[in-house]
């Protein structure tokens, strides 16, 4: 891992990275070093080009993929459009989920109620979406150890876990659809949001103390982890008449969290 980021693969043509969690994607007025893009540039030099070709939320991590000439931009563009992409996140999400896997059908479109101008929802005339899940683990837990410290999680407690304890699943998602926030609606939609998300959560102010950088030490606790618990772990397509995937694991807060 060199200052920049984690790679996972570089040639000719692809660089693939493992972007951290709290790092935006597109061009940043803060410098090259607050955007993907920006040190993508600074890592292949000045006469470089490079195109993301699949982008993350700011608080996702995992595998993103930047083509450095114009003709792989558009070749795996077209596999994205085409829906020839395999993505696989993991996700830590509140509470028990009752089915072992499942399949959730929602369609997808602007929330007109809603504060956050990004923020969408389920609504009847919104665009189809479906998001496959299988639940990895389901676990339980009283307090949070981290950096040092002890974090107690009783603010959560809703009665139904017992001796204190607060429960939360590690989903496997498989997105059938690509539309913005998809898996962080839907998993919120079924009940089950994700930890640490500040728009879907159930309390959007939240994001916008983070965006207004007035996010208070308090909130950060109801967060209960540092950025939400989404990691994009793989994608997998046919590239070059080779079938190919890239994968990493998730960051160490989110592993030591679900104890992975």
């Amino acid at each position: 891992m060199n200052h920049l980021f984690e790679i996972l693969h570089e040639d000719a043509e692809l660089l693939v990275i493992n972007k951290p969690a709290g790092l935006v994607c597109h061009p940043s007025k803060n410098g090259e070093l607050s955007s993907l893009i920006g040190r993508v540039r600074l890592h292949l030099g000045g006469e470089a080009h490079p195109q993301l070709v699949n982008r993350l939320d700011r608080e996702t991590s995992g595998v993103t993929i930047a083509a450095k000439t114009v003709e792989a931009a558009g070749e795996l563009r077209q596999l994205w459009e085409k829906r020839e992409v395999q993505k696989e996140y993991l996700a830590i999400v509140h509470g028990h989920v009752r089915e072992e896997n499942g399949i959730i059908h929602a369609p997808l479109g602007k929330d007109e109620k809603s504060r956050v101008a990004i923020k969408d929802c389920v609504r009847a005339d919104g665009s189809p979406s479906q998001t496959e899940f299988q639940v990895v683990q389901r676990f339980s837990r009283r307090e949070w150890h981290h950096d040092g410290e002890r974090f107690s999680l009783s603010a959560w407690q809703t009665g139904g876990e017992g001796r204190g304890e607060v429960g939360f699943s590690t989903l496997r998602v498989l997105p059938r659809t690509g539309r913005k926030h998809q898996i962080r609606i839907h998993l919120a939609h079924i009940g089950h949001p994700i930890v640490g998300d500040k728009i879907y959560g159930g309390d959007e102010d939240l994001y916008l103390a983070l965006v207004e950088n007035r996010l208070t030490p308090q909130q950060e606790i109801q967060l209960i982890l540092p950025h939400h618990a989404l990691h994009a772990r793989a994608v997998r397509f046919a590239w070059r008449r080779r079938s190919t995937e890239f994968s990493c694991e998730p960051e160490r807060w989110f592993a030591e969290f679900a104890a992975l």
